[in-house]
């Protein structure tokens, strides 16, 4: 006798029948159907073993039913988005979710680069520079007004430029006399030490830090030599075309502070009274 063959859930013989083995576990069509096929999200029926079963994200459909659900276009072998578990061929997925673009008032079609700036969005060929029309690309830029410059075209159009060097200011600018500069151009007329936020003074319009400025202009102190600056409300003491720090104006022989007393001179010598009585 020849061994039988049947059908792993119902037991019917399958000789001469048609049968579809799932797991090397045969099994009619009916049993099939009804353990394995799913339904279509369309028309709830099942899909059939001879029925081309189209799926997406666990949605299955008859090939007839794979519709968009806006224009009912067919979307077998097309591409298609989706919106709330709905196929939706890519046009009317677009026109009716996908951005404008800001310049061209065009859609941007799904797939496509978009650029994006302060809630809005441009193809990548319409985000350009006011200026030379480039595009942006993944370049810096700047925004004025409603306007967009790359940096290279901000800098000519906008930009101060440094009136020592006349190259553009973006960052670190000083403003001296009413003109701008860069920080590293603003630098002392005699050391070439940067003058941006430190002390320093000006002569025949030219900027000194106050070492250089005391060291050429100022006059020298009498009994040390060091110069005089008088900058920020220094006192000295003058005296027939010489000068004093109020530190070193003390009589030379007993050293008594002589600011604000009497003094007499002897040759290049100052004195206080009571030394001079017994000098």
């Amino acid at each position: 006798m020849a061994e039988r063959y049947d059908c792993t859930e119902c037991k019917k013989t399958l000789y001469g029948q048609k049968y579809i083995l799932k797991v090397e576990n045969p099994y009619c069509v009916e049993c099939y159907e009804d353990l394995f096929s799913s339904s279509c999200e369309v028309c709830q029926k099942l899909i059939g073993c001879t029925s081309k079963d189209l799926s997406y994200k666990d949605q299955h459909w008859h090939s007839d039913c794979f519709l968009c659900i806006k224009c009912s276009r067919s979307l077998v072998d097309q591409p298609f988005a989706s919106k709330d578990e709905n196929p939706m061929c890519i046009e009317c997925y677009s026109n009716e979710y996908s951005s404008k673009c800001h310049e061209c008032l065009k859609t941007i079609m799904p797939g496509s680069k978009k650029m994006e700036h302060k809630g809005k969005s441009w193809h990548e060929n319409c985000f350009t520079c006011n200026r030379c029309q480039q595009p942006m690309g993944t370049r810096k830029f700047i925004q004025k007004e409603a306007n967009h410059y790359c940096l290279p075209c901000y800098e000519k159009q906008f930009a101060m430029q440094c009136v020592h060097c006349k190259k553009p200011i973006t960052t670190g600018g000083v403003n001296y006399r009413d003109q701008p500069w860069h920080k590293e151009c603003f630098v002392c007329i005699g050391c070439k030490q940067q003058l941006a936020g430190q002390r320093f003074t000006s002569r025949d319009d030219f900027a000194y830090c106050l070492d250089c400025f005391c060291n050429l202009f100022a006059k020298k102190c009498a009994c040390c030599s060091t110069p005089i600056s008088g900058l920020g409300g220094s006192k000295y003491i003058s005296f027939e075309q010489r000068q004093w720090h109020n530190d070193c104006f003390n009589c030379k022989r007993c050293c008594v502070s002589l600011v604000g007393r009497g003094f007499q001179t002897s040759k290049d010598d100052i004195l206080c009274p009571d030394c001079v009585k017994d000098f």
